[in-house]
């Protein structure tokens, strides 16, 4: 999907730049370790990368968890970036992780798993990501809906109304209630956009947004 939606940008004559965080995809790092601080680091070093390279207005398209250190660098990255899109984001910490309200958060961060956290000090998502308890710490700590209702950067929302692992009804309110904000559904769709059709609904939505000026 991410690769589709990179050659649907350049064929557009858009330079898209595509990376993954720390401990994920090929990029170093080991998965127990993966940190929201060390990725709003990473954010902060492909946009300075992505400044060198091809030094026009950019726009963050973030998918899933990637929209929580978006959201946190908000603040920093206002004058660097021209818009952002967000995919089914997660927006709400407690809702999805610390006290989850969904079937795949009640799955992995119920008490059982909370418990074997605090015993063994990290605990596996879908039975084989490891996470540790500096991740889990900062699940209490940061807010990332709040940094994103603070600020004013153009900004796409699209999110599966089927979402079983992040709500959709706060993506949803939280579009609607922010100025510059455009909120598009996936009718019928589970979280990350759950079939090839529903995956180039999303991609068309986005490239639609980007070239009408949406993001202007």
């Amino acid at each position: 999907m991410f690769v589709r939606l990179g050659e649907r940008l350049a064929a557009e004559g858009f330079t898209a730049i595509r990376f993954s965080f720390r401990g994920h995809g090929e990029s170093g790092g080991a998965t127990e370790g993966v940190t929201i601080a060390g990725e709003m680091l990473d954010i902060q070093a492909v946009i300075a990368h992505a400044i060198e390279e091809a030094p026009v207005p950019i726009t963050l398209v973030a998918a899933s968890f990637g929209a929580v250190p978006v959201a946190l660098m908000l603040p920093a990255l206002e004058k660097q970036i021209s818009s952002l899109v967000l995919w089914n984001p997660v927006l709400d910490l407690d809702h999805t992780f610390v006290h989850p309200q969904l079937p795949w958060g009640t799955e992995n961060f119920g008490p059982d798993q909370q418990l074997q956290l605090h015993e063994q000090g990290r605990l596996l998502i879908d039975g084989e990501f490891p996470i540790g308890q500096v991740l889990w710490r900062e699940f209490t700590r940061y807010e990332p809906l709040k940094e994103f209702n603070r600020s004013h950067t153009p900004a796409l929302v699209i999110h599966g109304d089927q979402d079983s692992y992040v709500s959709y009804e706060i993506a949803r309110s939280a579009a609607e209630a922010r100025p510059n904000t455009e909120f598009r559904t996936i009718e019928g769709s589970d979280h990350g956009f759950d079939s090839r059709e529903r995956e180039d609904e999303a991609i068309g939505h986005t490239l639609k947004w980007l070239t009408s000026g949406g993001a202007a």
